[in-house]
């Protein structure tokens, strides 16, 4: 079982949501933590916060669809802590829409998702991630670390109306563990790196919270446990997959029961 006191977690999208609930987890039981998010108020918020609670914490601006920023985070972990054992890119945004819109009346398609609402997506989550793991996973085979590399995944990756975009990137971050897993274990690495993707549910993040009570009720009624999945509850899950050595390669889903059918 690993440890996280003093161990050193790089994590995207710290300045809000399941990325900062991580954060925040790994830091109050000792870890130190490389921030990095594209919104600097955030960003500084998260920080202030974290140090406040006596935190080890170092923070990055980062747009994590560049190759240099994603590489100058890597490299800072590195140059501060001298490794990196947790990365988590939580960095991701939704675009929703129809692929495509018929009109009710004339059958005739009116409206169609565009190349933009496609790849910004696709862009962020996709494409970010790759970059962000890639630059990590690098600095950790070259500093001799020893740790996991946490991909968040959704129960979109199943499917869902309305977001081919989403759902598309959800489901590469499904597969990435399984292929991750292979070529580390081909190169003598998957005892000292491992990958799994977490996948939620609906999460009590602010703006799901901050829904209209009607759509909230609706949501929460198709959950088996009738309720949100809290942020702090992601958080440990995932702290619980890098303890534990023997998860590797594999999806899992953290969403109340959601995909069980309990309704029937």
């Amino acid at each position: 079982m690993l440890e996280i006191e003093q161990a050193v977690a790089v994590i995207t999208g710290a300045g809000s949501g399941i990325g900062e609930a991580v954060a925040r987890y790994w830091v109050q039981r000792k870890g130190k933590a490389v921030l990095a998010d594209i919104i600097p108020a955030n960003l500084s918020r998260v920080e202030r916060e974290l140090a406040a609670l006596g935190g080890d914490v170092a923070s990055l601006l980062c747009d994590v669809t560049k190759e240099e920023d994603n590489a100058r985070l890597a490299a800072l972990a590195v140059e501060r802590y001298q490794r990196i054992n947790l990365v988590f890119p939580a960095a991701g945004i939704i675009k929703d829409g129809m692929f495509l819109s018929p009109d009710r009346e004339t059958g005739k398609v009116t409206g169609k998702m565009s190349l933009r609402q496609f790849q910004s997506v696709l862009d962020i989550n996709l494409t970010g991630v790759f970059l962000t793991i890639r630059e990590c996973a690098e600095q950790m085979i070259n500093s001799g670390s020893k740790g996991l590399i946490c991909l968040m995944s959704s129960t979109g990756s199943l499917g869902t109306a309305g977001q081919i975009n989403y759902s598309s990137s959800k489901a590469a971050m499904s597969v990435i563990p399984k292929v991750l897993t292979a070529e580390l274990f081909r190169r003598n690495l998957a005892d000292r790196i491992r990958c799994v993707a977490v996948a939620p549910g609906y999460v009590a993040t602010p703006m799901v919270k901050g829904m209209d009570e009607r759509a909230l009720t609706k949501i929460t009624g198709d959950v088996p446990i009738g309720r949100l999945i809290e942020p702090e509850e992601i958080a440990s899950l995932i702290c619980e997959l890098y303890r534990n050595e023997a998860m590797a390669g594999e999806v899992f889903f953290i969403h109340g029961g959601l995909r069980l059918g309990s309704r029937g």
